[in-house]
């Protein structure tokens, strides 16, 4: 684990870095704060914060010179103690063009506002879509023009939105920052127009610069785009801790928190208790025991469908339903008195059942969900078949699926095939999704994989008359292996937002906290509705 950390804090301050040190020395030289500077000051000191899509983009667009942390930073934060969600655009990675997974992390800045009617704060400065590959971000359903159509639409939810314009702000993008309720700008670094003076110049022969044409004065003084200028970043973003300061209290949905207590165990026993060989048997109760607050713990059916713990919990006072996969080795007690021995990690019908039945419970009384992933899948073979597994996983993917509560996942080990869905993958709307160094996410595991694709592979070949020597079928299954097995990486996971970020496991309980303090803003809790239960 510790060398885990190592790399997750070597892959971080690079983070920092942006395009690089000279790209962050000429970003400075016109006077401007780097994107994460002006995020740590508009933050509360010594406040905690959650980053939103730590790492997108890692190892992409390599043939473009590549996109680290998808060119914007983005927490989720406290500004004058008001939760909130700043979005960053880095002008040192690529001039803060979008790429691709710069759109996919901008919506989910945004999906994160709406779900928990958290104020959301926009510091533009970006050149726009990345042209080379407009087809892949400009013109589909999750592409650019989504953010603005969400622009409009939390505004109408009553969502604050502000807009520091402090740098570029060019053609479709110039919507973002004048679609949000206050606007504004930068003097001298600060502009914005649907077309810049060498587009001007060639569409319509007008000879203008960009400052006259778009700058602070022209858009605060002549057209009224923009509300007022300042004269540099740290000016501008005093004037957004002003008015975030002016905001009114909002409804509570009314989760249940009380003081908090301290866990059993300090969050480093987790480096301890967590086997480094995922195959080895582990107690998922010790994990929790570091993650939960000191005697809140309440087991559901602790003797039944062992393979899923579900309890009742404290997390920092907030009350939580936990659903987690047991890693150890059970005896399930079956009628006519005898027993069978479970695999930790894998699903079985009463596991299943048990877990729907909590999860049912969990969003009759109010309470959130958060789910531990250390999961293979359900269990397979004729047993299971003719015992009815595919029902009653059914009926607890239905469960989960129509949660109203919010839902909080965090994938520490494996999480594999179906098992991940049921777990409540990223497919199934968690407010806030994380991995641990040690997490591995794909439809099986490398070896299974490997073997399977191989398989494959060797049936293609003999089809076209070719037989594999054996040396040859240990080298397909060597590149095949290693392939797949960077495809487990929980960091490939992170570059394309299937997790919110890979965090160290200590930083799981303030995840949690957070978590549920933004989704206790928004007090619209649907009805639950199961639906048909499949019986």
């Amino acid at each position: 684990m510790e060398k885990l950390l190592e790399i997750l804090k070597e892959k971080t301050e690079k983070l920092y870095l942006g395009g690089g040190l000279d790209k962050i020395q000429k970003h400075k030289e016109k006077g401007k704060f780097t994107a994460w500077e002006r995020i740590k000051y508009l933050l509360d000191p010594d406040s905690p914060y959650t980053e939103i899509g730590a790492f997108a983009g890692d190892n992409m667009y390599q043939d473009d010179g590549g996109c680290p942390n998808g060119g914007v930073a983005i927490v989720m934060g406290y500004i004058q103690k008001r939760l909130c969600v700043i979005v960053s655009n880095d002008a040192t990675v690529k001039a803060g063009a979008w790429f691709p997974i710069t759109g996919k992390k901008n919506l989910r800045a945004q999906e994160i506002a709406m779900e928990n009617h958290l104020p959301i704060i926009y510091l533009v400065d970006s050149a726009g879509v990345y042209l080379p590959m407009q087809d892949e971000i400009f013109p589909d359903k999750e592409h650019f023009g989504r953010i603005f159509r969400n622009n409009a639409k939390i505004s109408a939810m009553g969502i604050p939105q502000i807009s520091a314009i402090m740098g570029s702000c060019v053609a479709g993008g110039a919507y973002l920052p004048i679609m949000s309720d206050y606007a504004l700008i930068v003097e001298g670094t600060g502009s914005v127009f649907l077309a810049g003076s060498y587009l001007v110049r060639s569409s319509i022969g007008e000879v203008i610069d960009n400052e006259s044409l778009g700058g602070a004065t022209t858009h605060s003084e002549i057209s009224g785009v923009t509300d007022n200028k300042y004269p540099d970043d740290e000016s501008c973003l005093d004037a957004i801790k002003k008015i975030v300061d002016k905001f009114g209290d909002t409804p509570k949905a009314g989760f249940s928190r009380i003081a908090s207590q301290l866990p059993l165990l300090p969050a480093e026993a987790v480096y301890k208790n967590l086997p480094e060989d995922r195959l080895k048997p582990y107690n998922m109760l010790q994990l929790l025991d570091s993650i939960v607050d000191k005697g809140s713990l309440e087991e559901y059916k602790k003797d039944y469908g062992k393979t899923i713990i579900c309890a009742l919990a404290r997390i920092d006072g907030w009350a939580v339903g936990i659903v987690a996969n047991q890693r150890e080795i059970v005896k399930a007690k079956k009628p006519g008195g005898t027993q069978e021995m479970q695999m930790g990690g894998v699903i079985y019908s009463d596991s299943a059942d048990k877990s729907a039945r909590f999860i049912m419970n969990c969003n009759q009384q109010k309470i959130p969900l958060v789910f531990f992933q250390d999961v293979t899948g359900f269990m397979v073979g004729s047993r299971s078949e003719q015992g009815g597994i595919i029902k009653d996983g059914a009926k607890m993917v239905n469960a989960m699926a129509n949660s109203v509560v919010p839902k909080f996942t965090f994938i520490i080990g494996n999480s594999y095939g179906a098992g991940n869905y049921a777990m409540c993958g990223k497919a199934y709307d968690p407010r806030l999704i994380y991995a641990w160094p040690t997490a591995q996410m794909a439809v099986m595991s490398g070896a299974s994989a490997g073997k399977t694709l191989l398989q494959i592979q060797e049936a293609a070949l003999k089809g076209k008359g070719i037989q594999l020597s054996e040396s040859e079928k240990n080298k397909l299954l060597s590149e095949i292996e290693q392939k797949y097995n960077e495809q487990l990486s929980p960091y490939y996971a992170a570059a394309r937002l299937w997790v919110d970020g890979v965090i160290d496991p200590k930083e799981t309980r303030k995840i949690i906290s957070m978590g549920i303090e933004a989704a206790n803003n928004n007090p619209d809790i649907p009805k639950y509705n199961v639906g048909v239960i499949q019986t």
